[in-house]
């Protein structure tokens, strides 16, 4: 009996101590995962392809609001680019949740807005498959939805 209460408080310190090393790891990820979509905001914005080809995948891919897919880091630039020439407004991306799906593998849920001239608000959401390469958090799917009766 004594030794099985041994194992039992071993596993549990184990288990603890576990628990406490990912949440730091998670809190460092989160922050990064934040700025990253806060830099594909920014990119969209200032329509700066130069930061979105060093944030997104290559083999990256993307369904929009309107049901089209973009499959691949060229097309979905070509698109993105397209998208902001002929919807202009003021984007803003408001971060709801990151969960983590494994230690290199995030979904990030943000509402969408986009402002218009007229200050009317398109009111969408966006989900972001997140991926860590080894050297940073990139972006690799992106799912745009705009919710019935917006």
């Amino acid at each position: 009996m004594k030794t099985l209460l041994t194992l039992f408080t071993f596993y549990l310190i184990f288990s603890f101590s576990s628990i406490a090393q990912t949440s730091n790891h998670t809190k460092e990820d989160s922050q990064a995962i934040l700025n990253l979509i806060n830099s594909y905001s920014k990119s969209r914005d200032t329509k700066d392809t130069v930061l979105l080809k060093k944030i997104l995948t290559k083999d990256i891919d993307q369904l929009v609001s309107s049901g089209v897919w973009r499959s691949g880091i060229k097309e979905a630039i070509a698109g993105m680019m397209q998208s902001s020439t002929s919807n202009p407004g003021e984007r803003t991306l408001h971060v709801e949740k990151i969960r983590f799906l494994g230690e290199e593998v995030a979904l990030v849920d943000a509402r969408y807005e986009i402002k218009n001239a007229d200050g009317s608000i398109r009111k969408m959401w966006s989900s972001f498959m997140v991926v860590d390469d080894g050297k940073s958090w990139r972006i690799s799917a992106i799912r745009n939805m705009l919710p019935a009766g917006n």
